[in-house]
């Protein structure tokens, strides 16, 4: 299986400050992931005060990654025509009321409420799809795993999630936290709007949207990223989300809610730490050995999770190493994509790529929920699923043809 390559783009065009755009759409992509994962921290809360067993909870926790997943094929495309600056204020704005409806169902308690809010909140997390190719457009082909790498430590969101959401409504309340979140996102919006510009070598590519992604699906790495990525991504995506939920049913009698939300934000900082660094290998040492790193780390530590180990320093280690394995393998797939692909299609691809990895996300949860067993309290079903799905993601990487450009 192979996959288109671009030409490099010239090197007389003047890229200067693009660091620090990229930067910038880090911190937007900050903002958003906070907004999209606001659900999870609180889970506890909700399944108390609205009686929710555990599908509903799953469902619950699902439904933001669904929509946030679907949405990115259209943002994507969206972001080729219309330029990562206007999509970035966009989808930041359009996420600030789907916040305050999710105080709003918790608030009165309607679960059905909740899940029409979190279907919305889904928005919030089309966001990594608006930056992969407007990050793309401020580096040459060889250095754009390091600039999508950066960009993609916007996902430290998840861990500000974790750690702030729960701590917030235990200090200032349930109401003003989702207050101080909606108000963060349009505060973001402003400084996007007035601070962030366009690469000088992007152009609008005004193709129509549907004729848009039926060609970048026509593409061969379009199908072989997205199945890498839906394992690397929605492993961690699935993990940050269930992650409070798992350990405080598993390890009920040592982790509380809010010890649950610093693990779970530590796992996502590793993630977050090992992208960029992925990126930066992938750009030396081609994506394929990395993303084999990274798979084949996946598997034999989520073999080890499933063996439900007591809670302590193997747990935290064993999920720490789990995450980086993820975050390195996020790196090298998107590091794939920007020399593999013609740059008038990046958003397109990028975005059915990004949308595969939430999927990828949207699914587990509901699968641990479905194989929990409450006799053993046991989620291992689900876990050795992981494992063999793993599996077979290292044999296609290793069955694929790596075609990412070396640093010099």
């Amino acid at each position: 299986m192979t996959a288109p390559t671009t030409s490099a783009a010239p090197s007389t065009t003047d890229l200067t400050g693009g660091f620090a755009q990229v930067l910038l759409a880090t911190l937007a992509s900050t903002i958003g992931f906070w907004a999209w994962m606001s659900i999870s921290p609180l889970q506890q809360t909700y399944a108390s005060q609205m009686g929710l067993d555990e599908g509903q909870i799953s469902l619950m926790l699902a439904t933001p990654v669904l929509v946030g997943a679907l949405g990115r094929i259209v943002i994507g495309a969206m972001t080729d025509r219309f330029g990562g600056r206007r999509m970035f204020t966009a989808v930041l704005l359009l996420s600030a009321p789907a916040v305050l409806l999710v105080a709003l169902a918790g608030s009165i308690r309607s679960f059905p409420l909740l899940l029409i809010a979190g279907f919305y909140l889904g928005v919030a997390g089309t966001i990594f799809a608006v930056g992969v190719p407007f990050s793309s457009a401020w580096f040459p082909p060889q250095r754009r795993g390091f600039a999508n790498g950066v960009f993609g430590m916007g996902m430290i969101g998840t861990a500000v999630s974790a750690l702030a959401t729960p701590r917030l409504a235990q200090d200032i309340g349930y109401l003003p936290t989702h207050l101080v979140i909606a108000g963060a996102l349009v505060a973001m919006a402003a400084v996007v709007w007035f601070g962030m510009r366009e690469s000088p070598v992007w152009q609008p590519n005004r193709e129509k949207l549907v004729p848009k992604v039926i060609g970048a699906l026509k593409l061969p790495v379009t199908w072989e990223m997205a199945f890498l990525y839906g394992i690397v991504f929605g492993g961690f995506v699935a993990f940050s989300n269930f992650l409070p939920k798992y350990l405080t049913t598993i390890y009920p009698d040592e982790v509380d809610v809010l010890g649950a939300g610093m693990r779970t934000a530590l796992f996502a900082a590793a993630a977050v730490i090992a992208r960029p660094v992925g990126g930066v290998l992938a750009d030396r040492f081609g994506p394929k050995v990395i993303s084999l790193i990274s798979l084949g780390g996946i598997v034999t530590l989520a073999y080890v999770v499933g063996q439900q180990p007591a809670e302590g320093i193997v747990t935290g280690v064993t999920f720490i190493l789990m995450a980086s394995a993820m975050g390195l393998g996020m790196g090298a797939v998107f590091a794939w994509i920007g020399p593999s692909t013609p740059k008038e299609k990046v958003g397109a691809v990028s975005g059915v790529v990004a949308a595969a990895g939430g999927l990828g996300g949207y699914f587990p949860p509901l699968v641990m929920g479905a194989t929990y067993h409450p006799e053993s309290g046991s989620y291992s079903l689900g876990l050795w699923l992981l494992v063999l799905v793993g599996a077979f993601a290292l044999v296609v990487a290793g069955m694929l043809k790596d075609v990412g450009r070396k640093a010099p």
